[in-house]
């Protein structure tokens, strides 16, 4: 049985999606139909990824296809606090890089 929470929060002008345990093919359905009903309520969704253990290639589809989705409206999805493997890998597949802050709080513009 694959352990997955996620919790959406309203933060003004912003959504906020926090994931917890495993994002993975299991949760896979969930995950996608999470993320697209945030992109469709708000044009700025916040992925807080403290609390993922694991991410694998079907987390990364249901994260960039809420990108797509959000892109397609004027919006977009930034993905925070990744740690650990979670980071790697979002690293590794050049997913940080897409879902980054990229605004000026922080100087950086997440490579693009």
């Amino acid at each position: 049985m694959a352990r997955f929470a996620a919790t959406t929060s309203d933060e003004g002008s912003r959504l906020r999606v926090s994931l917890a345990g495993d994002c993975d093919l299991a949760v896979r359905d969930e995950l996608v139909t999470t993320l697209l009903a945030a992109v469709g309520r708000s044009a700025t969704v916040i992925v807080d990824l403290a609390d993922v253990d694991f991410l694998d290639s079907s987390g990364i589809h249901g994260l960039v296809a809420a990108h797509r989705a959000a892109v397609e409206r004027g919006g977009r999805v930034v993905v925070e606090n990744p740690s650990g493997s979670v980071a790697a890998v979002l690293d590794v597949t050049g997913v940080r890089d897409l879902l980054g802050p990229g605004d000026s709080r922080n100087g950086r513009n997440g490579g693009h």
